[in-house]
């Protein structure tokens, strides 16, 4: 959603920053100004530039005996997203909350809009673990007087987010009442029904594929349809242009070669959902595998029960770059109590990502469609070796 509201100002002319988490290789992708991380040599200057501050604060706090400490790794990456935006000049900034939202570091500014998109059981430890506690901790970000664009439709987090509107005195832009999408084929449709604004956008195209997306590319578009009443000249052919723009690596990421492979950071059950959902887009031609690996945090089965049947193999696997991960072998037999009643498929292990691309490659079937998923720290291992074999096929 961040993506394609930035997408859209940018098309209109203005200069947008977006500060996004996590990254998914580089750390550099999570401070981007019209769509371009920000380079190397400008995220040394803004370490270099806040490292002094951060010092003397974790300076005081261990004066103080604080138990928090000084400022956290997202607090830090927060004041060089803001550091960042300045220097450029930004005409906008769009800030994606890290967790959350009520006690977030993003929640420091004063916003032209608040945007709540979706909820859905993730973070539990931290954020509780029912939808109407954690609408709580996300309509945190909504200011008084601020207008705030919703597209949660649930009954229970809906009635939490608009009680925390009213009584800020915030106008609630409601999807569903005030605004409306259909999604066809790559392409959405959407009303926009608030008196004296009404407008309608057809056949929109979406550069990231799913129905998920479509309902982001609705509330994307409610929030830039409350900037054009605010006095933002955001034209329907910037809309269209910067929704048609707008993608991001592993969101349902497509990159075709042998094998095709679908690359996807679904690592929660409702966007293990919204996955398999996309997928039924892409014809089924052939043999379809899915190289798996989640975070033990996780609703580890319900993300398992959600994906692995509707695969004909899965490649159980573990990443290496954080120690989050479930062990492979348990991952292994999880999917089996899952899916041991799908007849043929096969469950193979893994020890790392590196291995289990090196595996399926070497067996890969003429039209095999390849799925990576379960957790970012998955797609950010594997996805330079897809790309690097891929470009060499190409060359």
């Amino acid at each position: 959603t961040s993506a394609m509201i930035a997408g859209m100002l940018s098309a209109a002319g203005y200069r947008t920053g977006v500060f996004s988490s996590p990254h998914l290789e580089r750390i550099e992708e999570r401070f981007a100004v019209d769509g371009q991380p920000s380079s190397a040599a400008e995220l040394v200057t803004l370490v270099d530039r806040l490292r002094p501050v951060v010092a003397a604060m974790d300076a005081e706090a261990a004066a103080e005996d604080d138990p928090q400490g000084g400022p956290t790794y997202f607090e830090a990456t927060t004041a060089m997203a803001l550091l960042h935006f300045v220097e450029c000049e930004v005409d906008a900034a769009v800030l994606e909350v890290g967790l959350g939202g009520r006690l977030d570091s993003t929640n420091v500014c004063l916003p032209m809009v608040s945007v709540i998109t979706s909820i859905s059981l993730d973070h539990t430890q931290q954020l509780g673990s029912t939808l109407a506690a954690i609408a709580g901790e996300k309509a945190g970000i909504i200011k008084p007087g601020v207008p705030m664009v919703c597209g949660v439709t649930d009954d229970e987090p809906h009635e939490v987010i608009a009680r925390l509107a009213l009584e800020h005195g915030c106008r609630l832009i409601q999807a569903g009442r005030d605004f409306r999408h259909r999604y066809h084929a790559g392409l959405v449709d959407f009303e926009y029904a608030v008196a004296g604004q009404e407008h309608c956008l057809e056949n929109a195209q979406l550069a990231m594929r799913g129905a998920h997306q479509a309902a982001n590319a609705a509330v994307a578009l409610a929030t830039i349809a409350e900037l054009r009443q605010q006095g933002w000249c955001v034209s329907i052919d910037a809309m269209r242009h910067g929704l048609a723009q707008a993608t991001l690596p592993g969101r349902v990421e497509f990159l075709p070669g042998q094998p095709n492979v679908v690359l996807d950071t679904a690592h929660n059950s409702a966007s293990a959902e919204a996955l398999v959902n996309t997928l039924e887009e892409f014809p089924r031609t052939g043999r379809r595998t899915l190289i798996l690996s989640v975070s033990h945090d996780k609703d580890v089965r319900a993300i398992v029960r959600e994906l692995a049947s509707h695969f004909d193999r899965v490649v159980a696997t573990q990443y290496q770059e954080n120690p989050r991960a479930v062990p492979v072998g348990d991952l292994a037999e999880l999917v089996r109590a899952e899916c041991g009643g799908k007849t043929g498929m096969r469950v193979e292990v893994c020890p790392t990502p590196r291995e289990a691309w090196e595996t399926v490659c070497g067996g890969a079937e003429s039209s095999e469609l390849v799925c990576i998923a379960g957790s970012f720290y998955l797609a950010a291992e594997l996805r330079p070796l897809v790309l690097a074999r891929q470009n060499a096929a190409a060359i």
